[in-house]
C-alpha cells in the first residue's frame, strides 16, 4: 500500500471547512434517522436506499443496486479519481435493530450538545460523515483525488449473509477498506481489532414418556442438556480473549412430559482464526453423557477476526498522523463486537474500523452522537482518502 506525499495539513483545513458546515451535516443525519430501516423490513430499508443512491448520484456517483428478495437492496456507488489506482472501499450499513415505530418512542433530537435518535449512533452518523466527506474532496478536486467504492449494506445487524460475498469481492478490488462503524469511547478510538463471532446450536435429542406413569422410560433432553453446558463454557479461555455465552435455552412440552428435545444457542468470540478452528473441533467432539440421548451441533464460525495485522496497523498509523497534526491524541482499541470489516481484514486488505461517530448507547433508548465531534470525524475521513 503506497501512499502520496499530500501534506497533513489537508486535515487542519477540512476541520475548519466542516466547522463551518455543521448545521449541513446535523441535517443529514437527521433525515437518515427519520427514515426507519430495520432489517426485516424490505420496504423500509429500501426507502432509504432509495434517499442514499440519490444523494450519492448527486455527488458524481455511479450509483448500482445489489436487489435482495428478503432484505433491502444493498447500494453500491462507484467514484473515479484523478489518478489510476485501486479504490477506496468505503463501507457501512444502514439496517437497523430497531422495529418500525420506535421513533414514536425515541424521536430525532438535539439536545445537550448531542443527537438522539434510532441508528443514529450505529451506524447512520457514519454514513453522513461519508458523504460530506465525499462531497468536500469533489469540491476541492473536481474528481476525486483517487477512485472511491461505497458499500452500504442491508443485513449487517443479522449477519451479512446476502452482502458478505459482495463485500469480499469489492474489498479484493480495493487498496484499503475504511469502515465507518461507530468509534469507541468517548475519546472516539479507531477500531483496529475486533473479535470473531462463532453461533452453534446445541441439540439434544431424548426420549419422551409420561413423567408419572413411565419416568424412567423416557430420556430426558433437559437433562442431558443441562449437563452439557458446563462443559460448553469450561471451553472459555479469558486470558485469550475467548469467551463463550449460552443465551437461549428451548425445551420440553408439558411439565408432566419427559423432554424428548431441548436445544441451547451458544455465542462463541475469539481474537485469533485459529481460536476458531480449536473451539470448532472441541464443540463438535462433544459427546452425551446419557449415552441413550443424541447430540446435534450446527453451526459454526459467523464472522472472522479482524486481527491486527500489519495492513491494520499501517493504516492506524496513517490515520494517527494526520491527527497529530491538528493536536489530535488518536486512539486504537480491540473490542468483543464484529463488524462487515472483519470480512475485509481476515483477506488481508489493509482495513481500519471504527471511522464514524463519536456517541453512546448503540442498540439503546439512548442512542446519541455529539456533535462537537461531527467536523473532525469528517475532516479524518476526507484526508485519509487523499492520503493513500
Amino acid at each position: 500500500m503506497k501512499t502520496n506525499s499530500k501534506p497533513a495539513g489537508a486535515l487542519a483545513a477540512h476541520s475548519r471547512y466542516f466547522e463551518l458546515h455543521r448545521q449541513e451535516m446535523i441535517e443529514t443525519i437527521r433525515q437518515m434517522v427519520e427514515i426507519e430501516s430495520p432489517s426485516d423490513d424490505k420496504t423500509a430499508v429500501d426507502q432509504l436506499g432509495a434517499w442514499l443512491a440519490g444523494r450519492l448520484e448527486q455527488l458524481g456517483g455511479q450509483v448500482h443496486f445489489h436487489k435482495q428478495q428478503k432484505v433491502g437492496n444493498h447500494v453500491q456507488a462507484d467514484f473515479r479519481g484523478k489518478k489510476k489506482a485501486k479504490p477506496i472501499l468505503l463501507l457501512g450499513h444502514h439496517d437497523t435493530v430497531y422495529p418500525m415505530g420506535t421513533l414514536a418512542s425515541m424521536p430525532c433530537k438535539v439536545e445537550r450538545g448531542r443527537l438522539w435518535g434510532p441508528g443514529v449512533f450505529d451506524m447512520k452518523t457514519g454514513i453522513a460523515l461519508m458523504l460530506h466527506a465525499i462531497d468536500v474532496l469533489r469540491d476541492e478536486h473536481g474528481l476525486l483525488p483517487r477512485p472511491v467504492t461505497v458499500l452500504l449494506v442491508t443485513d449487517e445487524e443479522i449477519g451479512s449473509a446476502t452482502s458478505r460475498a459482495i463485500t469480499e469481492s469489492l474489498a479484493r478490488k480495493s487498496e484499503a477498506v475504511f469502515v465507518l462503524e461507530p468509534s469507541f469511547g468517548e475519546r472516539g478510538a479507531l477500531k483496529t481489532s475486533r473479535k470473531g463471532v462463532a453461533d452453534y446450536t446445541v441439540k439434544v435429542i431424548g426420549q419422551a414418556s409420561h413423567a408419572g406413569l413411565d419416568p424412567f422410560k423416557g430420556q430426558s433432553a433437559i437433562h442431558e442438556l443441562a449437563l452439557q453446558i458446563p462443559k460448553i463454557v469450561k471451553m472459555a479461555q479469558p486470558g485469550h480473549g475467548l469467551t463463550v455465552s449460552v443465551g437461549i435455552i428451548r425445551g420440553g412440552t408439558r411439565v408432566n412430559v419427559i423432554a424428548a428435545e431441548a436445544s441451547a444457542d451458544v455465542d462463541i468470540r475469539v481474537t485469533r482464526l485459529s481460536d476458531a478452528a480449536k473451539i470448532d473441533r472441541a464443540m463438535r467432539a462433544l459427546k452425551p453423557v446419557n449415552r441413550k440421548c443424541k447430540l446435534q451441533i450446527t453451526g459454526g464460525l459467523n464472522r472472522p477476526p479482524m486481527e491486527r495485522n500489519k495492513g491494520v496497523a499501517a493504516l492506524y498509523a496513517k490515520a494517527q498522523a494526520l491527527a497529530r497534526s491538528v493536536s489530535w491524541k488518536l486512539e486504537e482499541t480491540a473490542v468483543g463486537g464484529g463488524s462487515d470489516g472483519n470480512f475485509t481484514a481476515a483477506l488481508g486488505i489493509p482495513t481500519l474500523d471504527g471511522l464514524g461517530a463519536i456517541g453512546e448507547g448503540a442498540h439503546a433508548t439512548h442512542e446519541s452522537i455529539s456533535i462537537a465531534d461531527l467536523p473532525r470525524r469528517a475532516a479524518l475521513i476526507a484526508a485519509l482518502i487523499e492520503n493513500i
